[in-house]
């Protein structure tokens, strides 16, 4: 498993394409806010624009989103990044990162969705995974070699990308990088030819906890009734 929660069938219905829509244009918005409101000049901001047309994101709210975010309207919503730690069923490590503008409306709905889990104090599973940089990108060639495009772009580690998340016709890796370098490869992958669809700090599992189909199943669950909460920006598991 990568480095963060797939929450699989996101897409099923209206109303989840509805809420998917409103994080990526926030993704948009604290990354313009957080850097360059440039995307050429700022890969996690290149990389959120990416993600959003992806999803089909109108021009228009992607526009939108980067003049908020670099303070060009008058409807400036402050965001903030806030992390909570603990277990899903099975006691499976969690950590979920949320985006939010009300720190109190998004710590009461995390206690609830946690009811099935166990929410924990910050630092009691962070320890469990490391921290790196990750990018995600394609290439329009099939078969491309990822290796070799690690090593030339200082990437510590590839690993293919699920085949739903590559386009026809090409080639779909994710990079590890370590914290420090994770701009500086993600430009060169760029100039490379590949585009980056995601450019991130991460967290990932030192050791994944196995379990069973079924466990899997009710962790799975857990996991998808947390992603799909509006602040919630990412989930990061630690199972096998």
């Amino acid at each position: 498993m990568g480095a963060q929660w797939k929450h699989a069938g996101r897409l099923s219905n209206s109303s989840k394409r509805g809420a998917l829509i409103s994080k990526l244009v926030k993704e948009i918005t604290v990354a313009a806010k957080a850097g360059d409101p440039n995307p050429d000049n700022n890969p996690r901001l290149r990389a959120a624009v990416e993600a959003a047309k992806k999803a089909s994101v109108p021009r228009d709210n992607i526009d939108r989103a980067i003049k908020r975010g670099a303070g060009l309207l008058d409807d400036a919503v402050q965001y903030e990044t806030i992390s909570y730690e603990g277990f899903a069923p099975h006691k499976v490590p969690v950590i979920v990162e949320c985006l939010t503008d009300n720190k109190n409306r998004t710590a009461a709905d995390i206690r609830v969705l946690f009811r099935k889990g166990q929410l924990g104090a910050m630092g009691s599973v962070g320890w469990m995974f490391d921290r790196l940089g990750v990018i995600e990108a394609t290439l329009d060639k099939p078969g491309f070699d990822s290796e070799g495009a690690a090593i030339e772009a200082g990437a510590q580690n590839v690993e293919p990308l699920e085949a739903e998340d590559i386009p026809a016709g090409h080639t779909g890796a994710r990079f590890f990088t370590d914290t420090q370098d994770l701009n500086a490869v993600a430009k060169a992958l760029t100039s490379m030819g590949w585009v980056v669809t995601q450019a991130e700090l991460s967290f990932q599992a030192k050791n994944p906890v196995e379990l069973s189909a079924e466990q899997k199943q009710e962790v799975a669950e857990f996991l998808n009734a947390v992603d799909e909460h509006d602040d919630v920006r990412r989930v990061y598991v630690a199972m096998g």
